[in-house]
């Protein structure tokens, strides 16, 4: 072999071990041989030139420990060599964290928002939290390897605008991405927030070890991430998933999408809420209705019951045209937990055909209301990003980031 192939294959194989060390966050040595199909030796090799150039530490306190006899030495991307940071938008609500290559958070920040905020006021509020949480962690724009976002409604792959049926009406339209990047001078990706639940709970929480899964978020509305082999699926443009949006009654209320009788118009936590505020004379929250829910409300107790009733139903379709091995269930009135989540589980029994509902679990997210957040994040924590570090690729450039990789919990 000439010495120029054989720089050329040193190259690669460094490559792959940053951006697999960036996959996982945290590793040992023989993990790293595992995932990257190299040998110890030469593992070994690479990581101490990289101890060496300051670009790999050691890591203690991961909680690991071997089989047998002592833990694992266990490694991770230096500090210096980058952060993530990830923007979660809601209904009401506006989250922010950064995180090191090694997958800890280093400050977080959440502020509650007003009802039907427009994008100006959050996208200002969002660049004033990134500025908070980046001195807080001690970080400088310069060590930003990129920017996750996460918005409750169906972003348009091809244009990065966001769909008409968002639970932010006055964002339909609007290129987020484009927008933040203006605002933080940060290379910025967009993503629905269900696929980010989705992308958290696969890597982190509940989902993982599942090839095949759907995220669903019950909350203001209902939305399912998919992710089929390990990696997000979208779709022809990027709105898979809008199970809120499917049609359970023609003669039904009209949904906020413009068509009549979606799943969300008869449980989504708007029209949860709306039942009870009329059955009980007063108006309720959805926080109230939890609670008391939990209080053993018996009027609570069934509007959560029927929601996972007549959600089943939509998920037994989905079983049937996608066959999950997992339905990770997530969002406000996910977090019901077994009230939910049993009617759910009856109706795909009932529904779906008998092959698709045996192969399916119904689980609880683990990752509550952090999920979005942390799948934004996530979405910038991963091979690609880590390997920008010691490529010529300017950080700039780099507005999308391909998928690919594994996060542990931070």
């Amino acid at each position: 072999m000439e010495r120029g192939s054989i720089g050329s294959m040193r190259d690669l194989n460094r490559r792959r071990i940053v951006a697999t060390l960036g996959e996982l966050g945290v590793a040992s040595r023989a993990e790293l041989a595992r995932r990257t199909g190299l040998s110890r030796s030469t593992v070994s090799t690479i990581v101490a030139t990289l101890r060496d150039e300051g670009l790999v530490v050691d890591h203690e306190g991961d909680g690991r420990a071997a089989e047998r006899g002592r833990p694992p030495a266990l490694i991770a991307l230096a500090r210096d060599a980058g952060v993530a940071v990830g923007i979660d938008f809601g209904k009401r609500h506006l989250a922010v964290a950064v995180a090191d290559l090694s997958h800890a958070v280093l400050a977080e920040r959440r502020r509650e928002m007003p009802e039907d905020y427009d994008f100006k006021a959050g996208l200002e509020d969002a660049a004033g939290l990134v500025e908070s949480v980046l001195e807080e962690a001690g970080a400088a724009r310069g060590d930003v390897l990129g920017v996750g976002m996460g918005l409750p409604g169906p972003i348009h792959v091809p244009t990065g605008s966001v769909g008409s049926a968002t639970i932010l009406p006055g964002w339909a339209g609007i290129r987020p991405a484009l927008e933040m990047q203006e605002r933080l001078g940060l290379p910025v990706l967009v993503e629905n927030d269900a696929n980010l639940g989705a992308l958290a709970e696969h890597f982190w929480g509940a989902g993982r070890g599942a090839s095949t899964l759907a995220y669903l978020k019950v909350a203001t509305g209902i939305g399912a991430g998919l992710v089929v082999d390990g990696r997000l699926f979208r779709g022809a443009g990027g709105t898979a998933g809008e199970l809120g949006h499917t049609t359970v009654d023609d003669a039904g209320e009209i949904c906020r999408c413009g068509n009549r009788g979606c799943l969300e118009t008869l449980v989504g936590g708007q029209a949860i809420v709306g039942l009870l505020s009329r059955s009980r004379g007063e108006d309720v929250t959805m926080e109230q209705v939890l609670e008391a829910a939990a209080a053993g409300d018996a009027g609570c107790r069934r509007a959560i019951s029927d929601a996972g009733r007549h959600i089943g139903v939509a998920l037994a379709n989905l079983c049937n045209l996608f066959n999950p091995e997992l339905i990770v269930v997530g969002g406000t009135v996910g977090a019901s937990g077994d009230l939910l989540l049993e009617p759910m589980r009856e109706s795909v029994r009932l529904r779906a055909i008998p092959s698709a509902a045996e192969d399916v679990r119904i689980v609880p997210a683990q990752l509550g209301d952090r999920a979005e957040l942390l799948g934004a994040v996530a979405a910038v924590l991963r091979g690609p990003a880590a390997q920008s570090i010691h490529t010529s690729v300017h950080r700039s450039e780099m507005i999308k980031i391909p998928e690919g990789g594994r996060v542990h919990a931070p």
